[in-house]
């Protein structure tokens, strides 16, 4: 192990952040690196317990609790403690494809189920995996490494999110051809635009993309399977297709006033805004128009990432106010008897996107135990309100909790912009209008976990099209795991993990 007695000498330190007042002015990242005698520090604190559950990687009451890919956490750990860098990114690149993605987007479950959190800070994990991988693109250690074989086995891949490119990655090592289509312009699904700039800056997804590219893995873009380029010529033309296409049909709100002009669901101002800042500042003619904040009253609903990803985006539109409604109730302050380690700890928490407004405005953003009853209109058709309305979770006769309104709550907040960030129910249906495979209940194409086989023979499925709205990391896992079975229809075995 790293240091026996670290993890009782040293405490959990962080890098700092770019302060919110300076990083609203732009799109650049806002974690700042930590220096290497630091990050030693850390990986000092790694225990090398007996059993590490950070890597576990398994679901505990519906949440992830450990690395969902299984990464060799105290391995590396101990690596960077002893200096040996080229080591630990070895041992890193055997379960993550795309460690500059995690180290960045990642809600670091590994640390929530790290053994030392049940009475400590946890490690420092996420940081110290992010550090890894850009010491060796830095260092030149990550070069193109194109099979030595080629089997003559050609795949397809329908999208290019994480789930994707996991499998594309992992099937070009394994010497297939494989392509991948990609609808929008860009390569990357929402590691483009469905997270923002300051998260995830594009010059990071685009430098992997060209890595994948020089390794001879080909990308079609402005390409959408079952409207401008046939299902079935996909099932011609290729040995095998692996549906990566993600979990995209919003969740609507259909009250009163839903149709008014400056209603939006997330997607489409996040992914306008992005490709605005990519085409520097010029038109968008590909996928949804820039989307301006400025100087309105912006009501975002929703309260996970995506609606965080909504607020800090607004702030640096320089928006004139901000309020984010949450229908769930305020989460407690520490861990509850009903939520212990290694669970996944549902707490209250300050995003960087709440932290911002609080800087701005004094106050976070949310507020809690509140719906939106009806969108309020001028004259114009444009949303001018938003009526709010408080509301309290009781049991149905089943014993499920739903929201109920609570009479005499009623507000009224004004709003020119109103974005809807309140999750996703599955995939769009225009593949499956060509593409004749069996879907679940919930509307995901139907594959087992850990064969990934769809209705049709050399079909599969992985990522939030397969198991729904997940993690970035829960779709690397899946892209991997699809390769996998994949290559063994197409070969009769495998040597992908």
């Amino acid at each position: 192990m790293a240091k026996p007695t670290g993890f009782m000498e040293y405490q959990r330190e962080l890098p700092t952040d770019r302060p919110p007042q300076e990083r609203i002015k732009d799109w650049q990242e806002f974690h700042l690196q930590f220096p290497d005698d630091k990050l030693v520090v850390q990986a000092a604190r790694c225990m090398d317990c007996g059993i590490p559950f950070c890597h576990t990687g398994v679901l505990l009451n519906g949440m992830a609790s450990g690395c969902p890919i299984n990464n060799l956490i105290p391995e590396w750990n101990d690596l960077v403690y002893r200096g040996l860098w080229r080591q630990a990114l070895d041992r890193l690149l055997k379960t993550n494809n795309f460690p500059e993605f995690t180290g960045r987007v990642c809600p670091a479950p590994c640390e929530a189920s790290c053994t030392l959190g049940i009475n400590d800070p946890p490690v420092t994990i996420k940081n110290i995996e992010k550090t890894i991988i850009e010491r060796g693109f830095a260092e030149g250690w990550i070069v193109p490494a194109p099979p030595a074989v080629r089997t003559g086995k050609k795949v397809a891949i329908v999208g290019s999110g994480p789930a994707g490119l996991a499998c594309a990655d992992q099937l070009n090592k394994a010497g297939h051809w494989v392509t991948v289509f990609e609808r929008a312009d860009r390569i990357g699904g929402l590691l483009i635009y469905g997270i923002p700039n300051m998260k995830l800056d594009k010059e990071v997804v685009q430098r992997r993309v060209d890595l994948m590219a020089a390794e001879g893995v080909t990308f079609v873009t402005g390409t959408e399977v079952g409207k401008n380029y046939p299902a079935e010529k996909l099932l011609s033309e290729f040995d095998a297709v692996v549906l990566c296409g993600g979990a995209t049909k919003p969740r609507d709100l259909p009250v009163e006033g839903r149709a008014l002009k400056g209603i939006h669901f997330a997607m489409e101002f996040l992914h306008g805004n992005t490709q605005h800042l990519l085409n520097g500042h010029g038109e968008n003619n590909f996928g949804y128009p820039f989307i301006s904040a400025e100087g309105k009253d912006v009501v975002v609903i929703g309260g996970g990432d995506t609606g965080t990803d909504c607020v800090g985006t607004s702030l640096r539109h320089n928006c004139r106010s901000l309020i984010q409604l949450e229908i769930l109730n305020r989460p407690p302050d520490t861990r509850q008897p009903d939520n212990p380690w290694p669970e996944w700890p549902k707490v209250y928490t300050v995003d960087y996107g709440q932290e911002e407004a609080h800087a701005i405005y004094g106050s976070d953003p949310r507020t809690y135990s509140v719906t939106a009853r009806r969108f309020i209109g001028d004259k114009k058709g444009n949303v001018k309100e938003v009526e709010i309305v408080q509301v309290e979770w009781v049991k149905d006769e089943n014993g499920r909790f739903s929201p109920r309104e609570i009479p005499g709550t009623e507000q009224t907040r004004p709003a020119q912009l109103v974005l809807l960030a309140m999750g996703f129910l599955g995939p769009e249906d225009t593949i499956f209008e060509s593409l004749n495979v069996e879907r679940d209940r919930r509307s995901n194409v139907k594959a087992d976990y850990g064969k990934f086989a769809t209705s049709l023979p050399g079909v599969f499925a992985a990522g939030d099209m397969r198991r729904g709205q997940s993690l970035v990391v829960w779709a690397i896992n899946e892209g991997r795991g699809a390769a996998r079975e994949c290559d063994r229809y197409l070969m009769g075995e495998t040597v992908l993990p």
